[in-house]
């Protein structure tokens, strides 16, 4: 596991995207307001200035080969997760001819990918009503991995292979317990398939604010 470093300087930043502007002149102070607003996030300086203090783990480096008229193709595909273990979590994958360059290329697509996560505590055991788990049970898959994300009261920790366990522990969740299904080996599903399921909580808050708004008017 690797700290980012924060070397990014913001005065010497110069913005591409209209959302770049509003973040340097700091009319967008945070990365939720950019989540509410809906729009998506094309500059990777958007993350380093709004989430400064993030943590990266590389799951996996591979090679991968492709055949052309005159020989294999050889690279690597790298496989990031990122996050900053309080409800900020990505997921990124990239190739390169070298493996650092790999890396590099998926911790800023990891970064382009991040989620917030509405953490909770959703155990009947436990309703203590702090953010140490999930607030509810959700499913996702990628590929042929499956993850089934169900809460735990306060000690359990969390119960899932490396690959979620990664994912899960950078996303701020520190007890849960987990079930998985299908080939889990690939570890880019596994990841993808832990990141969609987070991601679930999320949309379905954002339903129910919306719903209950609407019902307010």
């Amino acid at each position: 596991m690797e700290r980012q470093e924060n070397l990014f300087n913001i005065e010497e930043w110069t913005p591409k995207t209209k959302l770049g502007i509003e973040v340097k002149n700091r009319r967008i102070t945070s990365i939720e307001q950019i989540f509410e607003m809906g729009k998506s996030i094309r500059e990777v300086e958007i993350i380093d200035a709004l989430l400064p203090n993030l943590e990266n783990v590389v799951l996996d480096v591979s090679s991968v080969q492709r055949m052309t008229k005159n020989n294999r193709k050889q690279k690597f595909r790298a496989t990031v997760v990122i996050g900053d273990r309080n409800g900020h979590v990505g997921v990124g994958a990239a190739k390169d001819a070298e493996a650092r360059p790999a890396i590099e290329a998926a911790i800023k697509e990891a970064k382009k990918n991040i989620i917030s996560v509405n953490l909770g505590c959703g155990s009947w055991e436990c309703n203590c009503g702090t953010r140490h788990s999930l607030p509810l049970t959700v499913s996702a898959r990628c590929g042929s991995s499956e993850i089934i994300l169900k809460p735990a009261p306060r000690g359990v920790g969390i119960v899932a292979g490396e690959t979620p366990k990664h994912v899960l522990e950078l996303a701020g969740v520190k007890d849960v317990w987990s079930f998985a299904r299908g080939r889990t080996r690939s570890r880019y599903n596994f990841a993808v398939a832990t990141y969609n399921a987070l991601s679930k909580i999320t949309k379905i808050r954002s339903v129910e604010k919306l719903t209950k708004a609407r019902e307010a008017q």
